[in-house]
């Protein structure tokens, strides 16, 4: 089970990174090319938003059918492992969510560059008039 979290944790790598670049002042070209590159990257990789959401679900069944560790019933060990299930869970539920706000992040930036690509097309147009 342990694939699935390696592979969005390299996902949620990966779009930190694309959007630490496109937030990156570079030149007016090289940034135009690399927001139509991660545009055609973007419909592909829609699939970590219900990937993202099947790993919340599973993680809120485990969290409702987990033996509750609470009292004198268990041991100190039992307890130790309960709580590392817990904290588990949570950083997983975290890495889930920020895969979601990050995918989003990364569309809003390369959406609103086009907008300002078609703004300064039709000022220009305006101007030329």
């Amino acid at each position: 089970m342990g694939l699935q979290w390696m592979i969005l944790t390299y996902v949620v790598a990966a779009e930190a990174a694309i959007a630490a670049l496109l937030t990156l002042p570079s030149p007016k070209l090289l940034k135009g090319g690399l927001v139509s590159l991660i545009s055609l990257l973007l419909q592909p990789a829609l699939f970590i938003v219900p990937f993202s959401g099947f790993l919340l679900l599973d993680i809120y069944w485990k969290n409702e059918h987990r033996l509750m560790c609470a009292g004198e019933s268990c041991t100190a060990s039992e307890r130790d492992r309960y709580e590392k299930s817990i904290y588990k869970a949570q950083g997983n539920a975290i890495l889930c969510v920020s895969a979601c706000l990050l995918y989003w992040c990364v569309y809003r930036i390369c959406k609103f560059y086009k907008e300002i690509q078609s703004l300064e097309a039709v000022e220009k147009r305006f101007k030329n008039q």
